[in-house]
């Protein structure tokens, strides 16, 4: 299993207990084990109560980690990526995807927005090239749309029982 930098764990430890030490005064030891790409944090408050708060993963910077919040409901760490967070570890592909799903997203409101405009200047209802009417209602009007001349059934709710 490989293992990272001692300089990166290091500015780590570094990092993570003056931030505890600035933010959260209640935790009086913090404890940073190192296990190949994983980093495990585990906090000892007042009153001696321990607790294992994360897991971080070290992704070839020591600005960009991956973060795994302890569950004790399973005893596991489960991943987390938040909006500002990393999927792959990488910032190239994660810009690219987001750039992509962008793109798809405003092909798709244009596409919609014009759809919408010409339902609504009276210009759309049927696809370019789609010809005629439903074929199951040949016959049965004329063959005509409007064309109620040849309906088979010109029963009105006076036939039918109504008042």
């Amino acid at each position: 299993m490989a293992s990272y930098p001692d300089s990166t764990k290091a500015s780590l430890e570094q990092r993570l207990r003056a931030r505890a030490r600035e933010r959260w005064p209640q935790i009086t030891t913090l404890q940073i084990r190192h296990r190949g790409t994983f980093s495990y944090i585990e906090a000892t408050l007042t009153g001696a109560t321990a607790l294992k708060l994360c897991r971080l993963r070290y992704v070839g910077s020591a600005r960009h980690w991956q973060f795994a919040i302890y569950r004790a409901s399973h005893d596991d760490y489960d991943e987390s990526i938040f909006p500002a967070g990393l999927l792959t570890g990488s910032p190239i592909p994660d810009a690219t995807g987001s750039i992509l799903i962008g793109v798809l997203l405003a092909v798709i409101a244009i596409v919609l927005t014009n759809l919408n405009r010409r339902f609504l200047i009276g210009k759309g209802g049927r696809p370019a090239g789609a010809r005629g009417h439903h074929p199951g209602l040949a016959g049965r009007a004329g063959g005509r749309p409007g064309d109620l001349s040849a309906a088979g059934d010109r029963r009105t709710a006076d036939d039918l029982g109504g008042r």
